[in-house]
């Protein structure tokens, strides 16, 4: 064979290689799928783009509400004539690794709840779960360090300074959470650290705006919550596995 008719074909081989390693990598991030990768390591799937499955409201079990799934993601329309309400998840949660996208509308504010209890006599999902706030830049609250997106709310700054993408575009976050030890991260950076098993947070918790709710950040087990808030939220990507 000639050297030519040899480099051609060593050209069309590595083609033919590269066409088939950028279809695995569209695969393995088409949102709302799991990767062989993620299986293996034991991920598990809480919003399947299609459906409302492993969600239902606080409180309320699975009635019609303002969340839908548009477009692959699960979207809090605000503008629904539906009874509003927080998303739960159907099971509890303990030891566990989340990951999510998120996105804002306009200077929208939301957030996400941890260990979320579910009782007729708790009012609210957060009157029991600690919040990992979710805030588009442009909200007024976005100068309040306290409130800023990452951070567990009105509790701690952000511990490394993390601007959210702008409008319109996805962030992406995760919570580690073990034996009560737990971990903020958006886009890559970590934001909070706590120990809720510890005596600083439970004198943090009787200093704070929710001192007088009883079971308020004193649980190392339970739901986790979507925030229903007055502007739009999306997630998708909303991935958990035990850790």
């Amino acid at each position: 064979m000639h050297i030519k008719n040899r480099n051609v074909i060593k050209v069309l081989c590595f083609s033919v290689l590269s066409f088939f390693v950028a279809c695995a990598d569209v695969a393995d991030t088409t949102p709302n799928t799991l990767s062989e990768n993620e299986k293996e390591e034991g991920w598990e799937l809480l919003f399947d783009g299609r459906s409302l499955s492993n969600w239902h409201v606080y409180n309320r079990g699975s009635v019609p509400s303002a969340w839908v799934v548009q477009n692959g993601s699960l979207y809090c329309n605000p503008n629904s004539d539906l009874k509003k309400g927080d998303l739960v998840t159907d099971r509890e949660f303990e030891n566990y690794e989340l990951i999510f996208d998120w996105q804002l509308e306009k200077a929208g504010n939301s957030g996400v709840f941890v260990n979320v209890q579910e009782e007729p006599n708790i009012d609210a999902t957060y009157h029991s779960g600690p919040e990992y706030q979710l805030l588009e830049d442009s909200h007024a609250n976005f100068d309040k360090p306290l409130k800023r997106s990452g951070c567990l709310y009105t509790f701690f700054p952000q511990k490394n300074f993390v601007n959210t993408k702008k409008a319109g575009q996805w962030n992406h976050s995760r919570i580690i959470q073990k034996n009560g030890k737990t971990e903020f991260y958006l886009n890559g950076n970590m934001t909070a650290q706590v120990d809720f098993n510890s005596t600083a947070w439970k004198n943090l918790v009787i200093r704070s705006a929710f001192k007088d709710y009883p079971e308020f950040g004193k649980h190392n087990k339970g739901r986790i919550a979507l925030q229903d808030w007055s502007r739009g939220v999306s997630f998708r990507n909303i991935k958990i596995r035990p850790l």
